[in-house]
């Protein structure tokens, strides 16, 4: 048996096809102790011969596997996106990758809309509940089809997900710092419990009785109304910010948008002790598919968080220096200003890489 860390990579479909291999590219320039094992769940699988997973696919995966790096899902020849809903949602409800991590760190001040921000100014992690919320597809359709017809979308909160999901961000606060070492000293929890009077009961209720646990950590609170508000304002004030399932898709593109769009953000699926699954947080963008134009970037840091969650502190930092100084010497895709294609932003980072192994 190899020693190596094992991890599988799934591309999917659009732009994932294209962003994963420059990701694996750079992940193999690290000459990190890893096995890459290729799986073919996507669009295409599914149209070929119906499969989504295949019967044993989240068994194997949670057995065989430390990590998996996933592209990204959808595509227009499957209008009902069934393949991508049991794929994806799939993993992080029957493997239970309750912790979605979405780091918020600006590398360059030209990549940020926001006036006068500099990259000490953006570096908040959003940490999102991932197994419960209105996403668990539990609901109802009542007289379909007429004027009096209700849909019914439950959201499902139970103690236990809010507070293993409370607690994962406060010892995320508590053990880690921020890029320019400053150690990490608040959690801010994002609800709408002034509307959502039984959910945002249950997490106001478990928020206040982890922070008394946490008395080094600031516990703070804003409405996710107010919150969004206060990103486009102001977003020095987030250090870790951790929120329920939907807000937190919501807020995490926002967040996005600050450090040069969703061409930029990385984001970990973690269970702690078990297989995680690492996914940019961009989709699958099928009109930008096959013209070499996409963003690797999210990707690429992608897969330094994930070799940083295998305990590969060395080669995730050399892929984050080698992405920083290809924004800064503007070795970027059109997207955040550059001229260069999805291929040529890998191959340069992965030389970068290189430069810093020899």
């Amino acid at each position: 048996m190899s020693p190596n860390k094992k991890i599988a990579v799934i591309p999917g479909d659009g732009i994932g096809k294209e962003v994963i291999p420059q990701a694996v590219k750079v992940i193999e320039t690290t000459k990190a102790p890893v096995d890459l094992t290729y799986f073919d769940w996507g669009a295409d699988r599914y149209l070929k011969d119906g499969t989504t997973v295949p019967p044993d696919g989240f068994e194997m995966l949670a057995r065989d596997f430390d990590a998996i790096l996933v592209g990204a899902f959808g595509d227009p020849r499957v209008p009902s996106n069934i393949h991508a809903k049991e794929i994806l949602l799939g993993m992080r409800f029957k493997m239970d990758l309750y912790a979605n991590v979405r780091p918020v760190r600006l590398l360059d001040a030209s990549l940020c809309p926001l006036k006068g921000m500099e990259p000490k100014d953006i570096d908040f992690v959003v940490i999102r509940e991932n197994t419960e919320g209105p996403y668990v597809d539990r609901g109802s359709i009542a007289q379909k089809g007429t004027e009096d017809e209700v849909a019914i979308q439950e959201d499902v909160n139970t103690y236990k997900g809010v507070r293993r999901i409370m607690r994962y961000a406060f010892e995320y606060c508590a053990r880690n710092k921020k890029a320019d070492g400053t150690p990490r000293s608040r959690v801010l929890m994002c609800d709408k419990s002034n509307a959502m009077t039984y959910a945002g009961g249950l997490w106001q209720r478990v928020f206040k009785e982890l922070g008394a646990e946490y008395p080094q950590i600031k516990s703070e609170h804003l409405y996710v109304d107010a919150l969004c508000a206060q990103m486009v304002r102001d977003p020095r004030e987030f250090d870790v910010v951790v929120t329920n399932n939907m807000f937190g898709d919501i807020i995490t593109d926002l967040a996005a948008g600050l450090q040069g769009g969703l061409g930029m953000a990385a984001s970990g699926n973690i269970h702690p002790g078990r297989t995680s699954m690492f996914e940019p947080v961009h989709g699958s963008a099928p009109p930008l598919a096959g013209k070499n134009v996409a963003n690797p970037m999210g990707a690429i840091l992608t897969a330094a968080m994930m070799l940083r969650h295998l305990g590969f502190e060395e080669e995730s930092r050399k892929i984050e220096a080698a992405v920083l100084e290809a924004v800064r010497q503007r070795n970027i895709t059109h997207d955040i200003g550059g001229t260069l294609g999805t291929s040529e932003v890998g191959e340069w980072i992965a030389e970068r890489v290189s430069v810093a192994n020899s």
